[in-house]
């Protein structure tokens, strides 16, 4: 995913307003398949107490020079950071990024994950950060990416949905569409007052699907927390160490 022109960057611009202000107008979130939905800007800027148990427990296992993929407004890097704990928050987003530094993270960059080379020991994808994969057909692109930037030893933190639930019937049966790949590919995109973004993919992964993406390019996936809405974390490690040694030194 390329680095965002700041002005069509709908997210960065409501997140440094609210940043100044501590108000912002409504972030507004189109995709064919919902209505018109909006997140809400203080979820972005919430504390450790104020974050759901998936999160918190995600902050309570990272561990080792972390890193924090799409991190906003940096409220999960600066729990991290407030606790010792050597993290680079990363974004596509100028004016996100601009706004991690003024709320004091020391260690932000405006980077595409996909072109990051640096190993670290935590790579944190949270708030369903692994959705920037977009669709199910660039999964491998993450494992090879994971096999050059994971530590040995390393764990991806990674919560997600499992949004069958959308096409469950009055009858409480659950009915997938057959006419599309798979289920949990959306596009959405972002509006802040005149500031609208281009559309993007967006990848929701139900945790079986997960595990078995991640067994085909020699990854484990353990679910370490279920959610009340169909939410889950995931650890994912490498399945053999001595391979993802070998890997790393020829790249």
């Amino acid at each position: 995913m390329d680095k965002i022109n700041s002005k069509m960057d709908p997210m960065g611009r409501a997140i440094a307003e609210y940043h100044k202000t501590g108000t912002a107008d409504r972030l507004r979130v189109f995709s064919p398949m919902f209505e018109e939905d909006e997140l809400p800007l203080p979820t972005l800027f919430r504390s450790y107490e104020e974050m759901p148990e998936i999160e918190r427990k995600a902050l309570d296992l990272a561990k080792g020079k972390t890193l924090d993929v799409g991190a906003g407004a940096g409220c999960h890097s600066l729990v991290l950071q407030q606790r010792g704990i050597d993290v680079t928050a990363i974004d596509i987003s100028p004016l996100s990024v601009k706004t991690m530094k003024e709320r004091g993270i020391r260690k932000v960059l405006e980077q595409d994950f996909f072109t990051l080379h640096e190993q670290y020991d935590t790579i944190l994808m949270l708030m369903n950060g692994i959705g920037i994969m977009g669709t199910l057909e660039r999964m491998p692109v993450f494992f090879k990416l994971l096999d050059r930037i994971l530590a040995p030893g390393g764990q991806v933190l990674c919560d997600s949905s499992d949004i069958c639930y959308v096409f469950e019937t009055d009858d409480g049966i659950i009915e997938l569409p057959d006419d599309t790949d798979y289920y949990g590919e959306l596009t959405f995109q972002i509006q802040y007052k005149d500031t609208i973004g281009e559309p993007f993919d967006w990848l929701y992964i139900d945790a079986d699907t997960l595990t078995q993406q991640a067994e085909e390019n020699g990854y484990t996936v353990e679910v370490l927390a279920e959610g009340k809405h169909y939410d889950y974390l995931a650890s994912i490690r490498h399945r053999d160490l001595h391979v993802l040694s070998a890997l790393q030194k020829n790249t």
